[in-house]
């Protein structure tokens, strides 16, 4: 099975990190794609160049096997949507169950995502959730593809929706760039390989808000 996370990881940081670790272990993955995220369509543009996110994302995951640093978007032209990104996948790994994973705030908005329903032909959904997390009611075509036996996941290519609670770092990008431009140490948010990445392009250096 492959993991994809997707994000604009401006810059990425340990909250990112852990979460793709402990998926990768609990449910076994072959690998973990991350995937760069270059024109995101529902949020700001990012603040960090496409060359610069990439080379600190390379760095945070060098010496981390089995993660994977996907740049598929970044060769699309236009704007980054993620039901392209899982048909390119399906194309590569046709026979490989795939996997999204998504933060309970992106599940609330996945309907204004472009094409959301197609997300479930290319591959399985997965919810990342706070333990504690309380599922809303879900409406007709999320229900019949819930599942709560993680073997459907590999016994099928796509098309179902689970939710599994990890351990979620209280950790943003926002925060983060907005340190740094307090003059503070993000120190321990991060990889050391990052901050230094960062510190030597003088990134982040004014407030941001989003």
């Amino acid at each position: 099975m492959i993991g994809i996370f997707g994000g604009t990881f401006d810059p990425v940081h340990y909250g990112h990190l852990r979460s793709a670790l402990e998926v990768k272990e609990i449910f076994g993955l072959d690998e973990v794609r991350l995937i760069l995220s270059a024109q995101p369509p529902h949020r700001n543009s990012p603040h960090a160049s496409i060359g610069m996110r990439l080379e600190m994302l390379q760095l945070a995951v060098k010496k981390q096997p089995g993660f994977i640093v996907d740049t598929r978007e970044i060769a699309r032209a236009g704007a980054s949507y993620m039901v392209m990104t899982l048909e390119s996948l399906r194309q590569d790994f046709p026979g490989q169950p795939l996997i999204l994973f998504i933060g309970s705030d992106a599940f609330n908005q996945l309907t204004g995502w472009y094409q959301w329903q197609r997300l479930f032909d290319f591959s399985h959904i997965v919810v990342l959730t706070r333990p504690g997390f309380s599922i809303k009611q879900l409406d007709d075509f999320f229900a019949v593809r819930q599942t709560g036996d993680k073997q459907e996941l590999s016994q099928n290519l796509a098309g179902k929706l689970y939710f599994q609670a990890i351990t979620q770092l209280d950790i943003s990008a926002t925060a983060i760039r907005n340190l740094i431009a307090d003059q503070r140490n993000p120190a321990f948010l991060l990889p050391d390989a990052v901050l230094a990445y960062i510190n030597l392009h003088q990134l982040y250096q004014t407030q941001t808000t989003h």
